[in-house]
């Protein structure tokens, strides 16, 4: 399979390859990717996003996390957010759909958004919803059948250079 496969993340397992997980969001960061952080961003920033932010989370299924792990290396990532408000019990939110700059262009983001779409439709999930502010991939989610539904001007900070940017609201029913 492509040199990499992909496995449901639980506590253990995070914890175990928590230093895989913050090099990824830590290349991705530092590489221009606006995923929520802004530069300078360190390795223990990252380990603390992945030990403060998302392993509670993990606990009683609020939150997917699923690992693209190529040998003993972490690849990508992704996580599907299953902790909505009681009128969308229907809804999942994806999040940090992650690639280490030294795995893109392998199929890997690909691959992690279908076996999410397939947890997602397993815990009776209809609709996905998620932001983007990457026109690159925007048109990897649109590739997978995703639609726009709009564009939130100035919704957040770029992580170089620190001025507002717009990001783009996308949708999927399952």
């Amino acid at each position: 399979m492509n040199g990499f496969e992909i496995f449901k993340v639980n506590d253990e397992t995070l914890r175990r390859h928590v230093d895989g997980f913050a090099q990824v969001l830590n290349a991705s960061v530092n590489g221009g990717a606006s995923i929520s952080f802004v530069q300078p961003h360190t390795m223990e920033d990252s380990r603390r996003f992945w030990l403060d932010a998302v392993l509670p989370s993990l606990d009683g299924d609020r939150r997917l996390l699923l690992v693209a792990m190529a040998g003993d290396a972490v690849a990508g990532t992704v996580q599907l957010d299953c902790d909505m408000p009681p009128n969308q019990p229907h809804r999942g939110e994806v999040l940090k759909l992650i690639v280490h700059p030294s795995f893109r262009r392998r199929g890997i983001a690909r691959a992690l958004m279908r076996d999410l779409e397939c947890h997602a439709r397993a815990r009776g999930r209809m609709l996905l919803t998620l932001d983007t502010a990457s026109a690159e991939a925007e048109r990897l989610y649109a590739s997978l059948g995703f639609a726009r539904a709009g564009a939130i001007p100035g919704f957040a900070r770029d992580p170089i250079d620190g001025r507002l940017e717009a990001t783009t609201l996308m949708y999927k029913q399952l």
